[in-house]
């Protein structure tokens, strides 16, 4: 029973990296109109902001980046060290006056919400019970679902006409003085809304440098003291199974991933250019859906360790398909169409591709080169899903005209997602580490 309880305590003090993750894109996404507003930017310059943001490049590059450092010197030092770039960062975007400033605030961010991802997947797999391996990995996907929720409710409660717009302005006053211009007091809600990202990120900081070292990276480095981070990129590339593994892994969570990513920052402005309502209406409706991705993802993390991981997959991408399908039948011109959309998409999200790719990405390979291994399709994804965002905004158009062409686009990528993975899915579910790794490397694990 006590290390049940510890495997769920440090579960959720690293799943808080989760949280900063999917808070930093909200954040950032939530409050560009006043950034641009305030620094009186151009398109091209959003574009680069979301480009180089945790959204997009920075996360690519640093999870290629964060992946091999945490297989060359342990999980810990990333937990160590990580989290102070992430609140550099954060700083920088709370004190912008700048387009620079903002930018490097930007990727800063970006690159150690990078850093932070393939270490924490790899040390709640590495730290969990066999039982308990999947509720875990659930739960910290929960996260990644709660982080949007209370930065859009935090987002909306303090933009300009939002409830606690007047304690904003007050705040806004007493920093810059009375005489400060309209758009540099509305920014302001977005200076508060990194601000209660930086908070999270420093209590995460203090419950994540006290966790203890993955006892599995622990018994691989004592038992190869002389392998360095470039042996071990080599024996990735140089093992087959790892190679057939990455491919696997790549292609299941980049085509759902493409279609994610783009739900992630565009669906606001999707629900009012196509769906027609007003921003606070979407905004409430994003709220809603996220809602719904935490209590299925609840279920599901009672049920994964306890069913086939095939069939959990397969309703996900159900739900995800019946999504786009309902944009190509019935539309989304209408209240029903549009609720059935978010439902639908909402539900796919407690089952999505991505629990599994983080599940089987901290499965299916060895100690020495897991997080590494995970950094590097975690690049691979990210970063073409930074193009696939721009692609994107050319087919839906100014105004939505060209969102049935996408969504015929998302239904292709949804259904290779689907057919790889039910062709490949491993069968891991109640076994070790240990064993997953001897079953599929014999000696090298």
């Amino acid at each position: 029973m006590e290390k049940k309880e510890s495997s769920l305590k440090s579960t959720i003090a690293v799943s808080l990296t989760n949280y900063l993750d999917a808070g930093a894109i909200v954040a950032g996404a939530s409050g560009l109109t006043l950034w641009q507003n305030y620094l009186g930017l151009s398109e091209v310059h959003l574009g680069w902001l979301n480009f180089i943001s945790a959204n997009c490049l920075g996360a690519a590059v640093g999870a290629i980046i964060g992946g091999f450092l945490a297989d060359k010197y342990g999980r810990k030092f990333i937990f160590t060290y990580n989290l102070l770039v992430y609140m550099t960062g954060v700083l920088l975007i709370m004190l912008s006056v700048n387009f620079p400033m903002l930018l490097a605030g930007f990727l800063v961010t970006g690159i150690s919400v990078g850093v932070g991802v393939p270490a924490s997947w790899t040390y709640i797999s590495e730290s969990s019970e066999i039982n308990n391996r999947g509720r875990n990995i659930c739960i910290s996907q929960m996260s990644w679902g709660i982080g949007p929720m209370i930065i859009l409710l935090l987002g909306m409660f303090f933009a300009p006409g939002g409830y606690l717009f007047g304690w904003v302005e007050a705040a806004a006053h007493a920093v810059g003085g009375d005489q400060l211009a309209t758009d540099a007091v509305n920014v302001f809600s977005s200076r508060i809304v990194f601000l209660s990202l930086f908070i999270v990120a420093f209590i995460a900081w203090n419950l994540q440098r006290g966790l203890q070292e993955s006892a599995e990276f622990e018994a691989q480095k004592s038992e190869e003291k002389k392998a360095g981070l470039v042996d071990n990129i080599k024996v990735l590339f140089q093992n087959h199974i790892a190679v057939k593994t990455v491919c696997f892994l790549a292609t299941i969570y980049l085509t759902w991933n493409l279609v994610a990513s783009v739900m992630g920052f565009f669906q606001p402005h999707i629900y009012e250019t196509a769906g027609g309502v007003s921003n606070e209406q979407a905004n409430w409706m994003n709220f809603i859906q996220w809602a719904i991705i935490v209590g299925v993802t609840l279920i599901t993390s009672r049920l994964i360790d306890k069913t086939s991981h095939k069939g959990i997959y397969i309703f996900g991408l159900v739900a995800a398909l019946s999504a786009w399908l309902v944009i190509v039948t019935i539309g989304v011109n209408g209240p029903a169409g549009l609720w059935a959309f978010a439902i639908l998409w909402g539900i796919q999200g407690g089952a999505s591709p991505q629990i599994f790719y983080a599940l089987w990405g901290s499965e299916l390979f060895p100690a020495k080169f897991r997080a590494g291994a995970q950094g590097l399709m975690f690049f691979i994804v990210r970063g073409l899903s930074a193009l696939w965002g721009l692609v994107f905004t050319y087919i839906y158009g100014e105004n939505g005209e060209g969102f049935t062409i996408a969504a015929y686009c998302m239904i292709a990528l949804l259904l290779i997602s689907l057919i790889v993975g039910v062709a490949l899915a491993p069968k891991t579910r109640g076994k070790s580490l240990e064993q997953i790794t001897r079953e599929r490397y014999g000696s090298l694990g």
